[in-house]
């Protein structure tokens, strides 16, 4: 990424930026991306030892805990001010993606539910007050494109991914004007442990255009500085978009054809 970290450098030199989920995946190359681009970054991550090592490698803050409940998000959100003065920037990234339809245990909702969704609102909650007093914040959202669309083989992820960016939208819908600036990063496929973890789907459905960490960290930065809402690092995402909305039969009966093609293919 030749000249990448000068490109974006004025817009977030000395920035206060938190990163969820951080210590490998999309949120470790976010951490370092904004690190470069001179941002003073907090790695959050529930592994330690992860957020610890990204966090040296990028001469950032190790902030390891649990970034889904009440209690984790106070006292991460606590620490992080501490840390870097204020929270300029916060990176919504963690995420769970479970396999299973609506035969998923209880369990597995819950903890989809927690973490794609809740944790977002939470964070929100604490971070809001100061950014409308102060007229200024910016909250980013690791979405999916599976929140625009749908994931086959998992529906406790396509529901939650979902939730998350119909709240990122009522994010923007509601404060824009008082200086709040929200973005939703929707990537498909991405060369990450949790593409991994999706089994036989993943590899059937996402691999195949599946782009680095570093590529999602770089078209993030870009939207940011573009100021725009929706963040796709596949472009051709917002073309499967306008097909859902404009004929959403067609969609679902070619999104079917998929169903059924990995269920002859023993993916399902």
């Amino acid at each position: 990424m030749t000249g990448f970290e000068d490109q974006f450098e004025d817009q977030f030199e000395d920035q206060g930026v938190v990163v969820t989920g951080a210590g490998r995946g999309i949120g470790a190359a976010l951490a370092r991306a904004f690190a470069a681009a001179g941002a003073r970054v907090v790695v959050n991550d529930l592994d330690a030892e992860a957020a610890h090592a990204v966090a040296a490698a990028c001469g950032a803050i190790a902030l390891p805990g649990d970034a889904a409940s009440a209690e984790g998000l106070a006292v991460l959100v606590d620490r992080a001010r501490a840390a870097l003065g204020e929270i300029d920037l916060w990176c919504a990234n963690a995420g769970v993606a479970p396999a299973g339809g609506a035969d998923a245990p209880p369990s597995v909702w819950a903890s989809a539910w927690e973490v794609n969704v809740l944790a977002h609102v939470r964070a929100a909650e604490l971070l809001l007050p100061r950014w409308l007093e102060r007229g200024e914040g910016r909250y980013l959202s690791t979405v999916s494109a599976a929140g625009l669309l749908t994931m086959l083989g998992s529906a406790p992820y396509a529901v939650t991914k979902h939730g998350a960016l119909a709240f990122a939208e009522w994010l923007s819908a509601t404060y824009r004007h008082r200086g709040l600036r929200v973005h939703a990063l929707c990537p498909q496929g991405v060369r990450t442990d949790l593409l991994a973890s999706t089994g036989a789907v993943g590899e059937a459905l996402l691999a195949p255009g599946a782009i680095s960490p570093e590529e999602v960290a770089e078209a993030t930065l870009a939207g940011i500085r573009e100021e725009r809402f929706l963040i796709l690092p596949h472009p051709e995402v917002a073309e499967y978009q306008r097909n859902r909305a404009v004929d959403p039969d067609r969609w679902l009966a070619g999104m079917n054809r998929l169903q059924q093609g990995l269920e002859k293919g023993g993916a399902l």
